[in-house]
């Protein structure tokens, strides 16, 4: 089955150390301009801040970039690129935005706070699992069309619209590799009547 693990939406947390605070934020992106305006727009958001650190990693390409936007090298970016990969995320970017509290951090301790920094904003951005998912139609008499909710849910599918004229069109989606299984029990059910139609695919939210 082919799937990946990204967040459902924008998300938000904070953190605060020795009195330096961190603002969390994450977001599903699917290509670098996204990526690139999301970052650009919580620069806009905390202009006075004096970092806001950043990385995103991109399913198409195996894209992965990270910023360190004035912390030193690599206690800021490479750390929370770190934590997405250790995540197994994609289509995702995190940008962590520091208002620093006049204690340095040191080296250690700022890697420490921008890793879990990183994992509070895949928290709020809610980590879920995409399916590659085939978007199937049928079209059937209504006495079958009392079993087909059934099965589709017996399936892992989702009904997403139903037609109702002289017989009954369903639209629903299925992961890919249900799609036999599901062709199987409807030719059973139906005596060979009837046969799924798969329209287009894409990935959605298991």
């Amino acid at each position: 089955m082919e799937s990946y693990r990204t967040v459902r939406n924008e998300g938000c947390g904070e953190y605060e150390v020795k009195r330096s605070r961190f603002l969390c934020y994450a977001a599903p992106v699917r290509s670098q301009d996204e990526a690139a305006a999301f970052i650009a727009a919580i620069k806009q958001k905390h202009w006075d801040a004096r970092h806001n650190c950043s990385a995103y990693i991109l399913r198409e390409g195996g894209v992965k970039r990270f910023s360190d936007d004035g912390e030193p090298q690599g206690t800021a970016g490479m750390p929370i690129l770190d934590v997405l990969e250790k995540s197994e995320v994609t289509d995702v970017c995190v940008v962590i935005t520091r208002y620093f509290g006049g204690i340095l951090l040191g080296a250690g301790g700022l890697v420490r706070a921008y890793s879990h920094s990183a994992a509070l904003a895949l928290e709020a951005g809610e980590i879920i699992t995409m399916v590659k998912c085939a978007e199937c139609e049928l079209t059937c008499d209504y006495t079958l069309y009392g079993r087909i909710p059934a099965l589709i849910a017996e399936h892992a599918g989702k009904e997403t619209g139903t037609d109702f004229t002289d017989s009954v069109t369903v639209r629903f989606r299925l992961p890919e590799d249900e799609v036999d299984g599901f062709q199987a029990q409807l030719t059973e059910y139906s005596s060979g009547r009837y046969a799924v139609t798969v329209t287009g695919s894409d990935f959605y939210e298991s």
